[in-house]
């Protein structure tokens, strides 16, 4: 018993090698992600978005103890 291939015979197919006009090429295989060296992610948080969750909080608790101290008037 034969396995059946899916693939047709390149031999018998009468396309033209590099397809026919509106054709979608074939995918290419490949295991990388992007192009370039490897460049591992850095750790931690830089320092743009640290500075401005620290002014943010700074800001509501501000906003909280003025509103605590107008309630308290």
């Amino acid at each position: 018993m034969t396995a059946y291939n899916p693939d047709p015979d390149p031999r018998e197919d009468p396309r033209p090698l590099d397809g026919a006009p509106g054709e979608t090429p074939p995918a290419e295989s490949s295991t990388s992600s992007g192009a370039g060296p490897y460049r591992p992610p850095k750790r931690g948080w830089a320092k743009g978005p640290v500075i401005a969750i620290c002014l943010i909080a700074v800001l509501v608790a501000l906003f909280f103890l003025a509103y605590a101290i107008v309630l308290a008037v």
